[in-house]
């Protein structure tokens, strides 16, 4: 693979982007949903020992955990399909570059939008909690952290749509199938589990086989490493439980897996596409 074609496709893509106007409300959903978790959490934290920023992150991990997939989907279900249609697909691969660093160029433009978009939010975020808390500054850590699972989070979703766009070949099917995706790993998925767990009552698939299947789901991988390294687990709900008893090494390892993955399997359906 040679850098300077990946790059000369992530700037290409990233104008596409531009005149779409996927930076503008990438940004802009990140911003507001971001400030309102900030004012909501906005309830003196003192009497529990956590500053603010901290609470707001962990208020950002669950805002995170839907709308970052979301995004990344809907940036990325047209990425093959779109040029399948459009009949572009054809004169891009009559150049001398490989699908690899087609694929390639469309990750690292979208990621930077949508490292862009999550600096943007999770910046306007903190900037409130320093406005109204003194000790905020032991929370920069968790928003750090937040900050870059964030954006890996994000690549294993925009590798999973550009798998599906490569499978798909139209559009229209690469949407459906992008909200499938999205329901079952970010909401169906827990709903599953939750409901094992109570019908199973403390057994062996709490005991045991929970922590596992939530290590395979990304979206509850990222949530468990956040939330197992904040000081404000107790102030999240959800999974909050289960992240003090995993080790955080195992859901660091499945946040860097999942993209490779994701890539990977992207490479592999967009080798089959033919224009």
């Amino acid at each position: 693979m040679t850098p300077h074609r990946i790059l000369a496709t992530a700037s290409t893509e990233f104008r596409i982007a531009l005149r779409n106007r996927w930076v503008a409300i990438a940004v802009v959903l990140m911003l507001v949903f971001s400030l309102v978790l900030a004012a909501a959490g906005s309830a003196p934290t003192g009497g529990v020992g956590v500053d603010r920023l901290s609470v707001t992150v962990a208020s950002l991990t669950s805002l995170a955990v839907y709308l970052v997939p979301l995004v990344a989907l809907l940036m990325s279900f047209d990425a093959i399909a779109g040029e399948v249609e459009r009949g572009t697909l054809s004169l891009i691969l009559a150049y001398p570059v490989a699908r690899a660093e087609i694929l390639g160029g469309k990750l690292l433009a979208h990621l930077a939008v949508l490292a862009l978009a999550v600096t943007a939010g999770y910046g306007a975020a903190a900037i409130a909690a320093f406005a109204t808390d003194a000790n905020a500054a032991q929370g920069l850590s968790a928003l750090w952290r937040l900050t870059w699972t964030s954006i890996l989070l994000g690549a294993t979703f925009l590798g999973a749509g550009y798998a599906l766009s490569a499978l798909s070949r139209r559009p229209s099917g690469a949407a459906g199938l992008a909200v499938g995706l999205w329901l079952g790993l970010v909401v169906l998925y827990d709903l599953g589990l939750l409901a094992g767990v109570v019908a199973d009552d403390g057994g062996a698939f709490t005991l045991s086989l929970f922590p596992k299947l939530l290590l395979v789901n990304p979206a509850d991988a990222f949530r468990l490493y956040n939330l197992a390294a904040s000081q404000a687990t107790a102030a999240a709900a959800g999974v909050g439980g289960a992240a003090t008893t995993i080790p955080l090494w195992h859901s660091a390892l499945s946040l860097v897996l999942w993209p490779v993955a994701a890539l990977g399997l992207a490479i592999f359906a967009f080798r089959k596409v033919t224009p």
